[in-house]
């Protein structure tokens, strides 16, 4: 049997650098911006039609929440119309779409932990736009995994972004800055090599359709940087404050926990708790 070939676009970002180490050599073919860009859909369809890929894994977001209100056609090129090119090519080539969405999907007014049934009603652009992108391939392409994720940590840190969370919080706490943290937001933070993991384990299943990934239970912002620093042993200057504080553009869920509820019916590794993932991640476990 010849090998499965993966196509990974965004192979160099957080997530895809977790999938990259995951995928067999003879069977991956990496794809990196901007010699592979999906908002060009032409010429990103004549490279996919060349690798003729069993399975397409895009990882591309342009996920700067705030920036997104400002620039709301260039989310929606990214987040949703690169999504109706990428749906139809894979189509024709009788491929498998994997495509990452979002906890912010949701306006977090349920405060329970979302399941994949609940009505999406995103509070901001980024949002907004991939829903959007989520509804091209559930339109266009039957054999899709769409999986929103929430609030990812990796090694490789996040491109788009500059770095993630915990990077964030550890530059702050190296520069001796005084460090204040949302604490009326409620996530889920989730380990990307756990992630990689799932996704992949998924794939082979061909259960398509719409799946939420994440470690398991919840927390605020700022419980989150309380666990990162009691977890090296520091102690900064680090306090609580309301959303409203930092004037930020985009309107964010005040809850937005997503429930694993479709992948706990399949034989997949499963997530941990999202403590121990972290534990793992900063070599503390």
């Amino acid at each position: 049997m010849p090998p499965t070939i993966i196509a990974l676009i965004g192979a160099d970002g957080q997530l895809g650098t977790d999938l990259a180490e995951r995928i067999p050599r003879e069977s991956l073919r990496a794809l990196y911006y901007p010699a592979f860009d999906v908002t060009r859909p032409d010429a990103a369809a004549e490279v996919l039609r060349a690798l003729r890929p069993d399975v397409v894994i895009n990882t591309a977001a342009f996920n700067r929440v705030d920036e997104c209100e400002d620039k709301i056609e260039e989310a929606f090129q990214v987040n949703a119309f690169a999504l109706r090119g990428l749906s139809r090519v894979c189509v024709e080539l009788g491929a498998t779409l994997v495509h990452f969405s979002t906890d912010y999907v949701f306006d977090g007014r349920k405060g329970t932990p979302y399941v994949e049934d609940d009505v999406p009603c995103p509070l901001c652009a980024y949002g907004e736009s991939k829903l959007a992108g989520e509804h091209f391939i559930q339109a266009l392409c039957a054999r899709h995994f769409v999986i929103r994720t929430c609030g990812l940590f990796g090694k490789a840190g996040c491109l788009d972004k500059g770095r993630n969370f915990i990077q964030t919080m550890l530059d702050l706490a190296g520069q001796g800055r005084p460090i204040r943290v949302v604490a009326d937001q409620r996530v889920t933070p989730t380990s990307t090599e756990e992630l990689a993991d799932n996704v992949l384990a998924l794939i082979p299943t061909k259960a398509y359709g719409l799946y939420h990934m994440t470690n398991e239970g919840e927390c605020s912002w700022y419980e989150f940087a309380v666990a990162i620093f009691d977890l090296i042993g520091q102690r900064p200057d680090l306090a609580p404050v309301a959303s409203g504080a930092f004037g930020r553009k985009a309107r964010r869920p005040a809850y937005s926990v997503l429930e694993n509820a479709r992948a706990k019916t399949l034989a997949l590794p499963g997530f941990s708790p999202w403590r121990e993932a972290l534990a793992r991640h900063l070599g503390r476990s």
